[in-house]
């Protein structure tokens, strides 16, 4: 005769619980009922009405730590104006903002100066005779050299880059005196400052000078900071002053007043970075004030271009041609530009359209859009170089990376200041930019070095070490491993 309903589960032997249901320790084990807070596992707290889940009491317990201490509330989430700013400055304030910021403007700007190159030479390449593509297949070289110096130079330890300085500086030093012996240099619109390579290549010394008197300086002062004698101004002052000045001098005998003075910035940065009294830092720049103006006075060349700042004609003889062309095909340009390839300045109005006014054909073909983001990408840039430069303990690092800053954002200002007639035409390129391998080589090299230093920084070091793939048994071993902690084992006997 049948019993009733359960009296069966009731009488399956002494492992049923005392209620006639699941044995006891199936229920205390699947955590579920009112066994929840038995010693068979850690409390989760009350059941909420319903049976559907832990209550808030359950649900504050279980989100404590083994050790007992609650964890700490996430800070609320604010939205607005003032919330995007509180998260763009955590964003900006992480230890690899410098390091993406170098990488990504740098590239940003070679590979967009290879696109204006391109479309601002291939008029100039048919009026030689040439393929239209002469100059960017060149260019598209030096730029493929530039990129593995760029990756030896950020490899590099600290140690190799001081190693390199007086090699680099003696090397730079005889190549400049070389360009000086007829038959070995050659001179180009009135600058005796090149060597000829053979073929179509030929090399500026003048330009791989600019990163020697960086490195050279910066091992100098480094070396004397630790010796507690840049207090001294005769220790501060020499043999750097000398030495700058002699290659001041030999790049002058070539008649090149542009990189003579982007020479002389990265000096006064130095010298700057070192801590150099202001009567002290006053006195080189009168000097050297004193001597350009000498330099400018006795040349008719220079002393023209000085008289085309601000020209709006092109003068009776037509000396301010290429300022006031820079001008219009700037004003052409519009907000948005003519389109890529649509220059009219480049048909020959205009000449040196893919070196020295370059940033004029990007402005008429690309328009204030694209002059803007060239300046943006040289604003991030140099951000990121004084970031790099400040946050440094090493004072090799410090004087290394303020020079490449110094140089890099003195070039840029030069050159955009000639196309934008608000400086007197200097002759120098845009760095990353502009056309021309010798200029481009070394400027990569020392965005090299400024990615090296910020990776060396121990909280840039600390995040790219987490960053780096683990491979083999050992990822699969921490992939494991963290699952096990993460994902809470569910019980035998739960489905």
């Amino acid at each position: 005769m049948a019993g009733p309903p359960g009296a069966d589960s009731a009488a399956r032997g002494p492992a049923a619980g005392p209620d006639g249901g699941r044995p006891a320790g199936r229920r205390a084990e699947s955590g579920r009922g009112p066994e929840r807070g038995s010693a068979s596992g850690p409390a989760r707290g009350p059941a909420a009405p319903g049976g559907r889940g832990p209550s808030p009491a359950g649900r504050q317990s279980a989100a404590r730590r083994p050790g007992g201490a609650a964890r700490p509330p996430k800070p609320p989430r604010r939205n607005g104006p003032r919330g995007l700013y509180e998260r763009a400055r955590r964003t900006w304030d992480r230890p690899l903002t410098a390091y993406y910021l170098i990488l990504g403007s740098a590239l940003l700007i070679t590979v967009l100066g290879l696109v204006m190159v391109y479309s601002a030479s291939m008029i100039y390449a048919l009026q030689l005779s040439l393929p239209s593509t002469y100059f960017f297949r060149k260019q598209f070289l030096a730029v493929l050299l530039g990129a593995l110096l760029l990756l030896a130079a950020s490899r590099m330890p600290v140690k190799l880059h001081r190693a390199l300085a007086y090699p680099l500086l003696v090397g730079s030093v005889f190549l400049m005196a070389l360009v000086q012996i007829p038959g070995i240099g050659r001179s180009v619109n009135g600058n005796q400052n090149w060597i000829y390579l053979g073929g179509p290549f030929q090399l500026q010394p003048s330009e791989f000078g600019k990163l020697a008197l960086i490195l050279w300086g910066a091992d100098l002062l480094a070396r004397k900071q630790d010796k507690k004698l840049l207090t001294q101004w005769k220790h501060l002052l020499v043999p750097l002053v000398p030495g700058a000045f002699m290659l001041l001098g030999l790049i002058m005998l070539g008649g090149d007043m542009g990189t003579a003075i982007i020479l002389t910035a990265i000096l006064f940065g130095l010298l700057w970075l070192a801590g150099a009294p202001t009567r002290l830092f006053g006195g080189v720049l009168v000097v050297v004030a004193l001597l350009g103006f000498a330099l400018i006075k006795t040349n008719e060349n220079r002393l023209s271009r000085f008289n085309c700042v601000f020209a709006k004609d092109l003068g009776p003889e037509g000396e301010c041609w290429q300022a006031v062309h820079g001008i219009y095909a700037l004003a052409s340009g519009g907000w948005f530009g003519s389109g890529l390839g649509a220059s009219v300045e480049k048909w020959g109005q205009l000449p040196e359209p893919h070196t020295d006014f370059i940033f004029a054909i990007t402005g008429e073909e690309l328009g204030l859009a694209g002059t803007l983001s060239v300046l943006a990408l040289f604003a991030a840039l140099g951000y990121a170089g004084i970031r790099v430069a400040g946050r440094t303990e090493d004072p090799f690092v410090r004087y290394a990376a303020g020079g490449v800053t110094t140089w890099i954002t003195a070039q840029a200002v030069v050159n955009i200041g000639a196309v934008l007639g608000l400086l007197p035409i200097a002759g120098v390129p845009l760095p990353l930019f502009s056309y021309g391998g010798s200029a481009l080589l070394p400027t990569m090299f020392a965005i090299g070095l400024l990615i090296a230093f910020a990776r060396e920084d121990p909280a840039a070091k600390a995040a790219l070490a987490m960053r780096q793939p683990v491979f083999g048994r050992k990822r699969a071993g921490v992939r494991w491993k963290t699952m096990r902690r993460r994902v809470k084992k569910r019980p035998s006997g739960e489905r």
